[in-house]
């Protein structure tokens, strides 16, 4: 039995939040894993849709209180912690009251896409990262899911790449067909930045849309995996432009895909 440890960050999990695939793929995957001997941490957004009373959500203190820098502004991380009723799962919340306690995920009441998502996913991939330091935890595999954790296969292999909780990390990508059209404001290059990072590192991301961050994720990550979707034409040629450079991971479907992650984390590990 393997003992590797697996980091998992994406946009949502059962049963704590549902609005795409992603959801059930978080619920699935991690507890499959675990029960095959990995050890595992999940880390989602805290959105405001999520109910804190109903789902035991709490504060885990000393956790909280770090200062997240996106662009010129700093805001405060609050860390919550739930467990998956009926598996033994902790899914860890990253919170901040100026980007997750709206009620809502990522477009308001009225459809319209929050402008500033693009902040909440560049706060969310640092509070990730800031958050596992502080635990002291040291992941072989970080599985990044959906366009909001793209930036963090490019954290791993520029800020982080020293940093003795992370420097054997290896990183992995699975994009799902959640494609939105909104652009982004010019700045957001500027608020992605970290120490040791260049513009050019982020060039994909000149974009400022759901591309943008697709790219980042697919051009720094060790291993890149399509979700088993129907696919945009705008996606599907992005693979196709990716899959010349390098290699896109296929896994298994059905009966087969825990056993094809399994293989694919060992292989990234060893």
């Amino acid at each position: 039995m393997s003992k590797l440890r697996i980091l998992y960050a994406a946009t949502e999990i059962n049963p704590f939040l549902q609005t795409t695939k992603v959801a059930e793929f978080l619920r699935m995957l991690p507890q499959g894993m675990q029960e095959m001997g990995m050890e595992i941490r999940i880390f989602v957004p805290r959105f405001g849709i999520i109910n804190e009373r109903k789902n035991r959500l709490h504060e885990v203190v000393r956790l909280s209180g770090i200062n997240i820098a996106v662009g010129e502004e700093e805001k405060p991380l609050i860390i919550k912690v739930a467990s998956i009723p009926n598996a033994k799962l902790q899914v860890y919340f990253i919170d901040n009251e100026d980007y997750f306690h709206r009620k809502s995920v990522l477009v308001d009441k009225n459809d319209k896409f929050h402008a500033d998502n693009d902040e909440r996913a560049i706060f969310f991939c640092k509070g990730v990262l800031e958050t596992v330091k502080k635990l002291g935890w040291a992941p072989d595999i970080v599985h990044c899911n959906d366009w909001m954790t793209g930036l963090i296969p490019m954290y791993l292999k520029t800020t982080y790449k020293k940093d003795p909780i992370f420097k054997d990390a290896k990183s992995v990508f699975t994009v799902y067909n959640n494609e939105f059209s909104h652009k982004f404001e010019s700045d957001i290059i500027e608020k992605a930045k970290m120490l040791d990072i260049d513009d050019e590192m982020l060039a994909a991301l000149k974009s400022a849309d759901f591309g943008g961050f697709i790219k980042v994720g697919m051009e720094y990550a060790d291993s890149v995996v399509k979700s088993d979707e129907d696919f945009s034409d705008n996606l599907n040629a992005l693979f196709s432009e990716y899959s010349q450079k390098r290699q896109i991971g296929q896994v298994g479907t059905g009966d087969n895909l825990l056993s094809s992650y399994y293989t694919l984390y060992n292989e990234l590990a060893n």
